[in-house]
């Protein structure tokens, strides 16, 4: 599988780096107009062929995958429109905002196979959360391909494009929200008496636990929290003092405010 990447920003260079890192037989070609971008990609990893060009990387390619921020999706869509294959390419955006009916539009093509995907940044680190949506000109194998692709960087759902608005509060915003609350159980490490650095290791491996508890047992939190609150315990304190000042609304009203 031939993907070309256009951009080499946060997303698409992590991208980039990712599928590079992973065990995915794709070759993998980037273009951006910034030349140092480009330079750090290619010292990092000699395997990834580099362009300023875009329309030299995308005419090979099977997937074509644009990252740049969403009002230049449109400026570069167009570009590469003469040296694409819309009868065999995979046109694939991961700009949060523009829907698969806009991209089909600017492609001109109503039977282009186009997906969306939105990752989180954890993508760099290949533990991203990515929701994938698509048309209905994809085939199965065309959507196991893009499965592949982001499963090699995480894990990949596909889901309905009408979801994607909630999924990116959930997965892509609530990346931030998960570390506000690193933030916040940190600094209250803090006051109780514990060092800045070693409180913020100390709540991380928690929420590590948390996380392979909850995917060993497959239990709901609730189940997993009635073990560890007895009857006139602390637990049940801090929870009920939390819930007093707005923890669970506020986690709810965060992610319906960012859709």
């Amino acid at each position: 599988m031939k993907i070309a990447i256009i951009g080499a920003g946060n997303m698409g260079g992590a991208i980039a780096r990712g599928l590079a890192y992973s065990n995915v037989d794709v070759n993998i070609a980037v273009a951006d107009l910034d030349e140092g971008k480009l330079t750090e990609l290619n010292a990092e990893y000699n395997t990834i062929e580099t362009s300023t060009d875009s329309r030299s990387i995308v005419a090979k390619a099977d997937v074509v995958l644009v990252a740049v921020k969403p009002w230049l999706v449109e400026p570069v869509l167009k570009g590469v429109l003469p040296v694409l294959d819309l009868s065999r390419q995979i046109i694939l955006s991961i700009a949060a905002g523009v829907d698969i009916a806009t991209l089909t539009s600017w492609l001109g093509n109503d039977k282009a196979v186009v997906f969306r995907a939105i990752p989180n940044t954890a993508i760099s680190i290949l533990q991203s959360m990515t929701f994938v949506s698509h048309n209905a000109n994809a085939t199965k194998e065309q959507v196991a391909q893009v499965e592949t692709i982001f499963n090699a960087l995480g894990k990949a759902a596909v889901i309905e494009e009408r979801l994607m608005g909630a999924a990116t509060s959930l997965c892509s915003c609530g990346i931030a929200f998960a570390m506000r609350y690193v933030r916040a159980a940190t600094e209250g490490g803090v006051e109780l008496g514990i060092y800045p650095n070693d409180a913020k290791q100390y709540v991380l491996q928690t929420l590590r636990g948390a996380v392979e508890l909850l995917e060993a047992t497959g239990n709901n939190p609730e189940v997993e929290i009635d073990k560890v609150t007895t009857p006139g315990g602390i637990t049940i304190k801090g929870l009920n003092a939390m819930e007093a000042h707005g923890f669970t609304n506020a986690v709810i009203e965060g992610l319906k405010a960012s859709k």
